[in-house]
């Protein structure tokens, strides 16, 4: 048995985050824990630019982004495994690991931080009609290949989703001397940024159907055309509006799933809508002394961001090692999310709790122009913020104050909405 004050399941932006601000709160004993062969997660494949204009007010690639996190990682002395598996966390924080090396590994920690990260939705979850040929990758998949295996799957490429990583991998294909034919959009509106349709697209010339979605992939062993389709607005295809494109290639950028398999069986509550742990002001979950930050917890469309939220979740989880038993227990005001904003984190706060500020993320449902979102504390609005447009694909924020929760005697519920101006 080993013991730790505080294992992070993740070696990616979140997990490295973390371990930094729990150690530059007090906490030694740290333990981070990642199953790939190096630090880093997916920012490694991540060549773009783009990162840490929020964090270190200049724009770097993913790797840069993620080496300055490593080599402060590595000054502050901060333990980690690499090759190393977690198979199971339980209730009282004791974690189960293996790698090949050590064999199986069982730490006792005090706190335990989820950061594993997300994965890509498969087309066995899409349900697209056809035979398995080769040539159907994830956006992700594609990325590490051409990125970090220096192999190009394929030369003429249909894209299904218009994510981020399928916006950018539209370009990075098109840059390795590939053809690029459609970026098409089950809904009638991007999931990505703007910045990446206009740089990913726009400046290729690659063109974006929105409501269009594959209705058939063509070959046997190897793809040799698709056919995409209108859809009306219950998503289903529309006849006679089929389009047939040549390619060898098709890639999936359609959305992306926290990886909470783990979190699942210690019997963390999930959140219907983000898939991720549900978390009050200080990122805990419903088991006592587990944490959760980064995409585990909801897909986030900046890494900046991620890196903010770690950093929260590290602190609180060295406050919780401190002086987890001397917490006392007092109202939790749940908070709602209601009129096209999907969901929030946290979704519940504890006001005596909570710091002097407290920042409230989430995504709208659909597009939003010419509105305004509204924080109301029972029944009384504190806040509107005018928009002039608001877009599923880019995460929005709210503030809230300590003063003003506390100014409200029995306060039983917080709304976050949109309001039509």
């Amino acid at each position: 048995m080993i013991n730790y004050d505080i294992v992070i399941v993740g070696g990616g932006p979140a997990g490295l985050a973390a371990a930094l601000s729990a150690k530059e709160h007090g906490v030694q004993s740290i333990l981070v824990l990642e199953r790939d062969k190096e630090l880093g997660g997916i920012l490694n494949q991540c060549i773009h630019n783009g990162f840490g204009l929020h964090t270190f007010q200049e724009e770097l690639t993913g790797p840069e982004y993620a080496q300055r996190f490593i080599e402060k990682l590595k000054e502050a002395k901060i333990a980690y495994k690499l090759n190393t598996m977690v198979m199971d966390i339980s209730s009282d924080k004791l974690v189960t690991a293996m790698n090949r090396e050590e064999g199986i590994l069982r730490i006792q920690a005090k706190a335990v931080i989820l950061a594993m990260g997300c994965r890509e939705r498969s087309r066995g979850a899409l349900n697209i009609p056809g035979y398995r040929p080769a040539g159907v990758y994830s956006a992700g998949t594609a990325q590490r290949l051409v990125n970090m295996e220096g192999v190009l799957p394929g030369r003429e490429v249909v894209i299904l989703g218009s994510g981020d990583i399928g916006l950018i991998m539209a370009r990075r294909m098109t840059l390795e001397g590939a053809k690029v034919q459609v970026v098409a959009e089950l809904l009638p509106y991007s999931g990505g940024l703007k910045r990446n349709i206009v740089q990913c697209l726009d400046d290729f010339g690659i063109p974006l159907k929105l409501s269009h979605t594959v209705v058939d992939i063509q070959g046997k062993d190897r793809v040799q055309g698709v056919t995409i389709a209108q859809v009306d607005e219950n998503k289903k295809p529309i006849p006679g509006t089929e389009e047939h494109y040549t390619c060898d290639t098709l890639l999936l950028s359609c959305g992306l799933i926290p990886e909470n398999e783990l979190s699942q069986e210690l019997g963390v509550l999930m959140n219907p809508v983000t898939n991720g742990p549900q978390v009050d002001e200080s990122l805990e979950t419903s088991v006592e002394g587990v944490f959760a930050c980064g995409n585990v917890l909801h897909v986030h469309d900046l890494v900046d961001f991620v890196s903010k939220e770690a950093q929260a979740a590290g602190k609180h989880a060295a406050l919780y090692v401190r002086d987890g038993a001397e917490r006392h227990s007092d109202q939790k005001i749940p908070i709602l999310a209601e009129n096209g904003v999907r969901y929030t984190v946290p979704c519940a706060i504890h006001p005596e709790r909570m710091e002097e500020t407290q920042t409230v993320r989430f995504r709208v449902g659909d597009v939003y122009k010419n509105c305004s979102i509204a924080v109301y504390l029972d029944q009384t609005c504190i806040s509107r913020k005018k928009r002039p447009v608001a877009v599923p694909g880019e995460m929005e924020e709210v503030v809230l104050k300590k003063k003003d929760l506390q100014a409200v005697p029995g306060l039983s519920r917080i709304t976050v909405k949109i309001e039509e101006d």
